[in-house]
Formats: structure tokens, C-alpha cells, sequence
């Protein structure tokens, strides 16, 4: 068995070649960020034109690091939900003109459940039932995870994504785009204990459910404290915030994410009884996050499965959960459409 993956929700271009044993033979992404760096986030027309100029290319590349041709294929696995309209399109329209061009299956993919079996990808081995955290910079979900293809939403950020959060506030203190990795390395210098943000629901024992609106708005106003008046971007207000602030506010920040995830997870193992961890997503390879989920997961006993940093953010590698679909007989007509919005468990 011989797969292609196509991975195109949101910014990120990607195609691998996997094959049944789930060996990942090729796996090669194009980066947007270049792009959308100017505005300060993804601006969907843009992420689609350029996943039609990309999407062709990456295909080739990853065919050939794989050694293999179109016609080795057995099947091709897209991902149809959730994500961006236009950048799902693209992908479901190379997908469907393979398929019918070469005749094989076409296998859809759920892009939050092919991140938690990036968790099963990096282990070699199975990881099921475990409970999933999936969070990213549109995502924020934990999932009972009975097998790869059996998931049950336990809840999700009834808002912001915390990758979302991220990227807002790298804004408003004046770092760059993508906000994730630059709020990282700039907490690197700060203290975490400077600035008290909030842990919006984390007391609230009673919902598996995150929030990270309120805490966006939070240190919108601490920075406006600090400056004496409006802060947009890192400029305009009355005082400029120096080095020492911004690496405070952002190591203050951060730490009120990771604590927010870390206690809903905690409290997922706790409901469910699960021995075992999946996290993953853009924001599963922030430092700290992994560093405090290794902590809890030796605390409670578990164990824990985190994928390496080239498979937290969007790949095709991930993808390799078609490979189960179409072992399930899980394929898709020709006249398929994608549903951008979050799919509830089910099929």
C-alpha cells in the first residue's frame, strides 16, 4: 500500500508519501510565513493563491524524495476539514484530479485527529485509548481517544485558540509573526512571576473548556498601564516598553497559557481514567509547554506522547491516519466537498 497525503488547511503547502506500514517516505512542507508576516497573521486569499502556485511543486518533490511515481499510488489522502475555505479547496481539487486521473480512492482526513496520530506516528507504536490535546493556532481540543479513528470531543476553547493568543499578543508587544515561537524566545530572558494574568475556567473543575479571550484583553491593559496609554502593535504609547517588560509580559503569558492546558488535560486524565497523553499542534512545540507536560505526566503516572517539532506544525506525514481509513474502507466519492467548520466525533 502506497499513499500520497495532501495537507493544505490553512498556510502551510505539504505532501508525503507514506506507505502501510505507516514509514513516512517523504514529507515535504512550504512555509507561508514569509507572506503573511507583514499583516501580522494568515490572510486566507493569500494562503490560497499561493497553495495553487505551490500545491503542483510540493506534490512533485515529495514523489521524488519518495523514489516512487503517480503510478505507484494505491490511494490519496487529503485533508477536507477543518480549516480555511479556499486553502481546503485547493487541496480536495489535486486530490480529486489524481483519483480520477489515475483511478484510485480518495480518503479524506480530519486535519485535528491527524494531528493526535502525529502522537502515534513519532511512537512507532500504539497509543490508544489516550486522551488528546490537540492545540495550534486555530485549535484548542481534548479528545477521548478510544483508537485512531474513534474520538470523542471532551471540549475545546469556547473562543480563541492559544495559538490564536499568541499571535495577538506577540502583536501588541511589537514581536513578529508567527507569535509563538518569537513569545518563546523572548520569555526565554523574562520572569514568568512578574505579571499576574488570568487562568480564565482553570478553578472550574466541572468543564473540560478553555478560554484565551479574556487573557488577550488582560495583558492588553497591563500594557496600557505600564505605557500610560494605548498600545497598539508595540507603538503608540506614551511610554515604549523595553526589553525587560516585553520579555516579563511574554514569559508572564505564557505561563498563564501553559498552566491553562496543563490543568485541563489534568483534569481530562482524572475524568476519564487514561494512562495515556497525546498533545499536539503548532503550540506543542513551545519549550515550556513540553517541558511542564513531561512534569505532569511523571506526577500522574501517565504516559505521554508528543510529537517531534517538524510534525507539530502542519505536515502531510500526519496524514498517515488515512492509511486507517482506507484499511477501514473509508473512502470518498469524487463529488466529496470540504466542511471548513470543526467536525463533531463521528465519521
Amino acid at each position: 500500500m502506497l499513499l500520497l497525503t495532501i495537507e493544505s488547511t490553512c498556510d502551510e503547502t505539504a505532501a508525503a508519501v507514506i506507505d502501510g506500514s505507516l514509514n513516512v517516505l517523504s514529507s515535504v512542507v512550504a512555509s507561508q510565513e514569509a507572506l503573511h508576516g507583514q499583516f501580522g497573521g494568515v490572510v486566507p486569499e493569500i494562503a490560497s493563491r499561493a497553495h495553487m502556485e505551490r500545491m503542483l511543486p510540493v506534490i512533485d518533490a515529495a514523489l521524488q524524495k519518495a523514489g516512487k511515481r503517480l503510478e505507484d499510488l494505491d490511494a490519496i489522502g487529503v485533508a477536507t476539514s477543518p480549516g480555511l475555505a479556499g486553502s481546503l479547496l485547493v487541496g480536495l481539487v489535486a486530490a480529486k484530479s489524481l483519483c480520477l486521473a489515475l483511478d484510485i480512492p480518495l480518503v479524506a482526513v480530519n486535519h485535528v485527529q491527524a494531528h493526535i496520530f502525529a502522537c502515534r506516528m513519532a511512537a512507532g507504536r500504539d497509543v490508544f485509548p489516550c486522551v488528546g490535546l490537540v492545540v495550534s493556532g486555530g485549535h484548542t481540543s481534548l479528545y477521548r481517544c478510544g483508537g485512531p479513528l474513534d474520538f470523542e470531543l471532551l471540549g475545546g476553547t469556547i473562543d480563541d485558540a492559544a495559538g490564536e493568543a499568541f499571535d495577538k499578543v506577540a502583536s501588541l508587544l511589537g514581536l513578529p509573526f508567527p507569535g509563538g515561537p518569537a513569545i518563546q524566545k523572548t520569555a526565554s530572558s523574562g520572569n514568568p512571576r512578574r505579571y499576574t494574568f488570568p487562568r480564565p475556567l482553570l478553578n472550574d473543575h466541572d468543564r473540560l473548556e478553555f478560554s484565551f479571550s479574556g487573557l488577550k484583553t488582560a495583558v492588553r491593559y497591563e500594557l496600557d498601564r505600564i505605557t500610560g496609554g494605548p498600545n497598539t502593535n508595540g507603538h503608540g504609547a506614551k511610554q515604549p516598553l523595553s526589553d525587560s517588560i516585553v520579555a516579563d509580559v511574554a514569559a508572564s503569558f505564557q505561563e498563564a497559557v501553559v498552566d491553562c492546558l496543563l490543568g485541563k488535560a489534568a483534569l481530562a486524565l482524572e475524568q476519564t481514567g487514561l494512562g495515556q497523553l497525546c498533545v499536539a499542534g503548532g503550540v506543542a512545540a513551545n519549550s515550556r509547554l513540553r517541558s511542564r507536560m513531561e512534569s505532569l505526566a511523571d506526577e500522574r503516572n501517565v504516559e505521554l506522547h508528543m510529537p517531534p517539532l517538524r510534525w507539530c506544525t502542519d505536515n502531510a506525514a500526519m496524514g498517515a491516519i488515512a492509511v486507517e481509513r482506507l484499511r477501514a474502507g473509508l473512502v470518498e466519492p469524487l463529488d466529496l466537498e470540504i466542511q471548513p467548520g470543526l467536525i463533531r466525533p463521528g465519521r
